[in-house]
């Protein structure tokens, strides 16, 4: 019999009380003043991580019942089998395992098979980056979705383990703006093409691979072989477009998990082969807090549960993620991804409709820079939005003074978010800005903060590679801990489908112009464009 969903448990009709009789009311301000150690309770120890929870509108008997929630989840036992390689994507009948991907030679399922692909793309990897002898500069991942997202935010993060004498460039977008500028800038003699399509016929992929194909026959180029890789595992299509040297990877690893795998090759590439291995070994160490930790100390299982009570209970429907370290610049861009295609269900994994939300909408910008853009509406708008804040206490450059400046405004948005501002001590502010024609009392309330507003902060020692395994690992664990609690299968996409068939049944519409049978929305626009 299939585990309960978290709405078929008798802790969720506690959860409904508690949240009515306390929950709803709890004032982060005077949490903190009538409880001396709520930092130490509510902060939490994991492989390269430390979080702070505290600033979060949960109490001892909120978490204690979500607690109680997952064991009538059976979340433990759901996690188990996943690391067993049980077939866990039902819809699919796959197993769902990444963390083989990380695990070290004789752990885990496949593990020689997953360590000979390992030594084989880190061994190309090693032999790009010896730039005297391959004569690369460039290297170009042309990919989509999870065969992009995932190295395009990892390697800005570890841009101080980067080869100073290889630019890593990133193309995903089917539209010609993308690749455009950046062929733009290319030696066709000195640059390598990885074509990252597990199918080999992913349309936006192979689009562009195609372009990049005729701009370097057409700038003289002559050896397609040498300078162009695939990751995929449809050989016989790669042979077909030239390509004869392939890396593969297996279909129990998801697309929006898989930058471990092969499609990680741009990551070696960029950070070699021993920090590559650090990444992965950040991501083990993560996989096995998340295997033994009690949930109670179980970092990726309480941010699940804290995330469950946001969406469900309070009835917060976004999160915003801000990274206080510009190398996590796109971390937003592939939390989106890993979140939102894993978690925006609608039916549960027996194809029942759910009764409560699923996942939130994940979103953000790296600090200082979201305080000068959309922070407005995190204080005074009329939605409560929580707020991810991560902290890196070590920075790789030299210019100290910024990094403490840059500290000091993510620990300062935290803090403001909760404590907000009176009316009353508004008023005895001075506003010089203010104009003098407005009634005191008008300028205290539109410079008051209704304050009480929740944070977490995620804290690493320093960015390195080992680190940000780590944090990866522990976003992808949360995600299948909230997705357990929900009862939805967290690893198939069905979603995607019908715009990618539509979009085929419309590519020889917009080349003939036959409009029969469309709606008139789409009828009309095709027209006007086509005109």
């Amino acid at each position: 019999m299939p585990a309960p969903r978290c709405d078929e448990t008798a802790a969720w009709t506690a959860l409904h009380r508690h949240f009515e009789d306390s929950g709803r009311a709890l004032d982060l301000r005077q949490a903190f003043a009538s409880e001396p150690h709520r930092f130490e309770r509510f902060g939490i120890e994991a492989p390269e991580v430390f979080a702070d929870l505290s600033k979060n509108r949960w109490s001892e008997a909120t978490r204690a019942l979500l607690l109680t929630l997952a064991q009538e989840c059976q979340l433990a036992e759901r996690r188990d089998a996943m690391l067993r390689g049980e077939p866990i994507n039902t819809s699919e009948g796959r197993a769902v395992l990444h963390t083989a991907l990380r695990a070290p030679q004789g752990v885990g399922p496949h593990s020689d098979t997953v360590h000979d692909m390992l030594d084989r793309f880190l061994a190309y990897a090693e032999q790009v980056r010896d730039t005297a002898s391959s004569g690369f500069t460039d290297v170009v991942n042309i990919g989509i979705g999870g065969s992009d997202l995932g190295p395009q935010m990892a390697v800005p993060a570890l841009d101080a383990w980067c080869h100073p004498g290889l630019r890593l460039h990133f193309v995903s977008n089917v539209d010609g703006h993308d690749i455009t500028p950046v062929l733009r800038r290319l030696d066709p003699t000195r640059t390598l093409f990885i074509v990252a399509s597990k199918t080999f016929t992913t349309q936006e992929t192979m689009a562009n691979a195609q372009v990049a194909r005729a701009w370097f026959l057409a700038q003289g180029g002559t050896d397609l072989g040498r300078h162009f890789v695939g990751v995929t595992t449809n050989l016989d299509a790669a042979a077909e477009f030239g390509i004869h040297r392939t890396f593969g990877f297996w279909d129990w690893v998801g697309g929006r998990f898989s930058l471990w795998s092969a499609i990680g090759l741009p990551i070696a590439i960029a950070i070699g082969a021993e920090n590559f291995r650090a990444l992965l070994a950040g991501a083990h160490a993560m996989d096995r807090h998340f295997a033994e930790a009690p949930l109670a100390q179980n970092l990726p299982v309480q941010l699940g549960l804290l995330d469950v009570w946001y969406r469900n209970f309070h009835g917060f429907t976004s999160r915003s993620v801000a990274p206080y370290h510009q190398g996590l610049r796109r971390l937003p861009a592939y939390l989106q991804q890993l979140e939102m295609e894993s978690n925006g269900k609608q039916v549960d994994a027996l194809g029942r409709p759910l009764t409560q939300a699923t996942s939130p909408v994940v979103w953000g910008e790296p600090g200082t820079n979201g305080q000068h853009a959309y922070f407005q509406m995190l204080h005074q708008g009329t939605d409560v939005v929580p707020v991810e804040f991560i902290a890196v206490k070590r920075p790789t450059h030299e210019h100290a003074d910024l990094h403490t400046k840059l500290l000091a405004n993510c620990l300062a948005q935290s803090q403001a978010l909760m404590l907000g501002k009176t009316a009353a001590q508004a008023a005895t502010e001075r506003a010089p800005t203010a104009s003098p024609d407005l009634p005191p009392e008008v300028l205290a309330q539109q410079r008051s903060f209704p304050g009480n507003r929740p944070s977490t902060t995620l804290l690493l020692e320093e960015l390195t590679p080992r680190a940000l395994g780590a944090l990866i690992a522990l976003y992808e664990h949360r995600v299948f801990t909230s997705g357990a609690l929900w009862g939805i299968n967290s690893f198939d996409q069905w979603g995607v489908e019908l715009g990618k068939a539509l979009c085929n049944q419309l590519l020889p519409r917009l080349a003939s112009g036959d409009v029969a049978g469309l709606d008139g929305s789409t009828a009309g626009l095709l027209e006007r464009l086509r005109g």
